[in-house]
């Protein structure tokens, strides 16, 4: 055909357009920004990954970490009157990453200079590790949590942890104990009752009174350093059911610092050791006496002369080289007439009634074993240990031990086993003497506080009654008269007690205010004597009128006065 053009591929195919400039920048404005993203997620997954979802050894030491604080964590301990002696605090422990640490000499230099506990060297090899975890510093307070978060590192980070803590410090130190940096119960009613405090919430609510406690810690703590003393211990017992209302040890401890500077504060006195009480035993010798019936408050012994047992004397430390009353042995504390009063009984009587005072065998008191001591006791048992033990000499038992057994002899004679623990519901004893015997022993122990060696124990108004104990302590298998073990064991009030007052002062010094003394009518009495003239209103026992002709009756012993002495005795 005329005019007509042939068919051509390249003349029916359109051809593109040439991008314009601004059409290459919108194009890779949107690669780079997709580029950009893209490195914002990896960063964001990585971040999460070191943080949230840590690395295999890290998750494994986060899960023990997790799962410790979830079993761990405690319940509170409480006193009698619901004040706190244990609880839970929040706090910040401090972690690293090595892998996130850049210069780990540095670094180790920054936590250092903020933690200078810790050793640089130590801290260096720690960031070095080919780890994910490792542990920096636990415990940190506020203020370093907070310069160390100013570091700005990345590698360090931490985790809130679970601390015990004790308000009242070593005031209750050796009663409530401590646990470790895991919160796990290391010592006292923490490690004793370790799972009940972490499968509960409940709180556990101990007998102490820590009005009663504060109170006991000063007193012992001023005749310590009064005297000089090596070591004290005090004990407040509810007479008429058991329940320790105050316990307390020196040296001590503050479970909130524990380091190894005081390691011997550890040790409770009043539970882990064992001591010869000395005369405070006569107690036990009278009211084993008077309850067998074979002897009266009339009755008497002479002592007149020591006592030849082989090559040893028992004597008097105040003789009186005479006939004594029963009264009077006690009144006197006469070793002579105390070791004739056992003889008569018989030693295997005496042990059988030791023994119901809970004095052969370690006290069921709520603490692990290992922080009960075990009462050291003669094998075999024969008439020359009864001779001994009658005045306190030959046996060691605790102090917790003597005091609940000189409550059993005075509140009606009945011994309840001595707990930490607060009940309110009516405890059953055992009765180990009758109610007459126990009046009687009430009325000699007031006799020994208004006319004997106890008088400095005599608290105004609150008709305190007891006994001194003056034990030489044993040295290089031998005793030594220097160093004496001073104790007191009162109760208040004697007409009907309610509480027992215990103390005990390990090598005191006599000073100008004792005259050069060091025995327990003038280091122990006058602590005791303090102790209850300051708590018996606190708990609440009013003050008692001496002169009432009800409590003269009450107190009367019923034997000639002293100036019919030598007409008395003369009739023995």
């Amino acid at each position: 055909m005329i005019g007509r053009q042939p068919f051509s591929p390249l003349r029916t195919r359109r051809t593109p357009p040439v991008p314009g400039a601004v059409e290459i920048a919108r194009i890779r404005l949107m690669v780079a920004g997709s580029l950009a993203i893209a490195a914002f997620l990896l960063v964001a997954v990585r971040l999460t990954i070191v943080t949230v979802l840590p690395t295999p050894e890290a998750a494994r030491a986060g899960t023990q970490i997790e799962s410790s604080n979830f079993r761990v964590s405690r319940a509170d301990i409480l006193d009698r009157n619901g004040q706190l002696l244990a609880t839970n605090l929040d706090t910040f422990s401090l972690y690293a990453n090595p892998k996130l640490i850049q210069n780990p000499r540095l670094t180790a230099q920054n936590i250092v200079a903020i933690l200078p506990e810790l050793r640089e060297e130590t801290v260096v090899r720690q960031l070095k590790e080919k780890r994910d975890f490792v542990w920096i510093k636990r415990r940190l307070t506020p203020e370093q949590k907070y310069a160390i978060n100013k570091l700005g590192n990345p590698g360090l980070n931490f985790r809130t942890e679970e601390r015990r803590f004790y308000p009242a410090g070593e005031v209750t130190g050796h009663i409530v104990g401590f646990t470790n940096i895991d919160n796990r119960g290391l010592s006292g009613f923490e490690r004793k009752f370790d799972k009940d405090l972490t499968e509960s919430d409940t709180p556990l609510s101990l007998s102490i009174d820590l009005r009663v406690q504060h109170l006991m810690y000063q007193a012992l703590l001023t005749s310590l350093r009064r005297f000089k003393a090596r070591a004290a211990t005090g004990i407040v017992l509810d007479a008429n059911n058991g329940q320790v209302i105050s316990m307390v040890s020196l040296p001590d401890f503050n479970p909130n610092y524990l380091s190894s500077n005081n390691v011997k504060g550890l040790f409770n006195l009043a539970t882990q050791g064992v001591y010869e009480m000395g005369s405070t035993f006569k107690i036990f010798t009278i009211a084993m006496a008077l309850d067998s019936g074979e002897i009266t408050i009339q009755d008497g012994y002479d002592a007149s002369k020591p006592i030849r047992v082989g090559r040893f004397l028992i004597r008097d430390y105040r003789p009186k080289n005479r006939w004594l009353s029963i009264p009077e042995i006690l009144l006197h504390s006469s070793n002579i007439g105390s070791a004739k009063i056992a003889l008569d009984i018989g030693h295997h009587r005496q042990r059988d009634f030791l023994g119901k005072l809970g004095l052969l065998e370690r006290p069921t008191l709520e603490l692990d074993e290992q922080e009960l001591g075990s009462p050291i006791i003669p094998d075999p048992w024969r008439e020359v240990n009864a001779m001994t033990i009658a005045y306190g000499h030959g046996i060691a038992v605790s102090p917790i031990q003597i005091t609940s057994a000189v409550a059993a002899v005075i509140n009606g004679g009945i011994y309840y086993e001595p707990t930490l623990l607060l009940t309110r519901s009516t405890r059953r004893g055992q009765r180990i003497i009758s109610n007459k015997t126990s009046d009687k022993i009430r009325r000699l122990l007031r006799l020994v506080v208004s006319e004997g060696s106890g008088r400095k124990a005599d608290a105004k108004h609150y008709l305190v009654g007891g006994k001194t104990g003056t034990a030489e302590k044993v040295k290089d298998q031998a005793y030594n008269r220097k160093a004496l073990r001073s104790s007191f064991v009162g109760a208040f009030p004697m007409n009907k007690p309610k509480y027992v007052v215990f103390a005990m002062v390990d090598e005191p010094i006599g000073n100008k205010d004792s005259r050069g003394y060091a025995t327990g009518g003038w280091v122990a009495a006058p602590l005791v004597g303090k102790v209850i003239a300051q708590i018996a209103p606190l708990l609440g026992v009013k003050p008692i009128n001496y002169e009432s002709p009800k409590v003269r009756n009450q107190m009367a012993i019923g034997i000639r006065t002293k100036k019919l002495e030598k007409k008395h005795f003369a009739s023995f």
